[in-house]
């Protein structure tokens, strides 16, 4: 099994892509460990996969640390928690509105691989896998805050992964295109634009087609694994091809 005997800590694994991530781990053999703000279904889940659930509010830093230092050795983090309620054209925005995408989308990927870093750094071993978006690549028209944590997700990673080469750790990023999860769900309810936002997005892929989590968590998984053990500082787009062009 690709990931047996490594522990690996997935933020917003309760649900979504954290929760395909989750699974696919277990079924590779890893001790895992779901950190959600959502504990309830994070234990549910971890029940479910035999591992365990962590409350985790990663806009929280203090917290973050805390909770992550004290889960001992860590050799898999996946940053996956994100929100994408900034729906909107970005002058209908206000700071109230964008802070919190920040605060979870960037400065919870800041907080987790701060805290996750120094063990990993003392030990010889990591793996950082980043999930980050398309929309970090190439823009989102009516998403701009999501598109400008996303970018910044893609460029810091890579900055960790000059860092940390010499220490054994590896750290990479994954951008999903439009992905069927809950949060696409949410993202169709919005009154006048969510239905055409969802429609353009999946016609934006050469697939022409929703992704599903699945389908990301199996890259997650290659990155994590000692098959991608030459491989850091890379981008890689689970996204059927989207902003290649028809």
């Amino acid at each position: 099994m690709l990931l047996e005997g490594r522990r690996a800590l997935v933020t917003g694994g309760a649900s979504g892509i954290g929760a395909a991530i989750a699974r696919r781990f277990a079924a590779d053999g890893a001790d895992v460990v779901i950190g959600d703000i959502a504990f309830d279904a994070a234990e549910a889940l971890a029940a479910e996969l035999g591992g365990r659930a962590l409350a985790l509010d990663v806009a929280d830093h203090e917290r973050v640390h805390a909770a992550i230092i004290g889960l001992g050795t860590l050799d898999v983090l996946v940053n996956n928690a994100g929100v994408g309620d900034t729906m909107g054209w970005f002058t209908d925005l206000t700071p109230e509105r964008w802070r919190r995408t920040i605060a979870v989308n960037l400065e919870g990927v800041l907080a987790c691989t701060h805290a996750a870093l120094p063990a990993m750094q003392r030990g010889g071993y990591g793996r950082i896998v980043s999930i980050a978006s398309e929309a970090g690549r190439i823009g989102a028209r009516g998403n701009a805050v999501y598109a400008a944590t996303k970018g910044a997700v893609i460029a810091f990673t890579r900055a960790i992964a000059c860092e940390n080469a010499r220490y054994g750790i590896t750290a990479n990023t994954i951008c999903p295109g439009p992905i069927d999860t809950p949060m696409l769900d949410s993202v169709r309810e919005i009154p006048g634009m969510g239905e055409r936002f969802v429609a353009a997005a999946s016609a934006s892929t050469l697939l022409r087609r929703l992704g599903r989590p699945e389908e990301v968590a199996a890259a997650v998984a290659f990155l994590a694994s000692e098959q991608a053990s030459y491989i850091t500082g890379e981008t890689l787009g689970v996204s059927g091809g989207m902003g290649l062009g028809a």
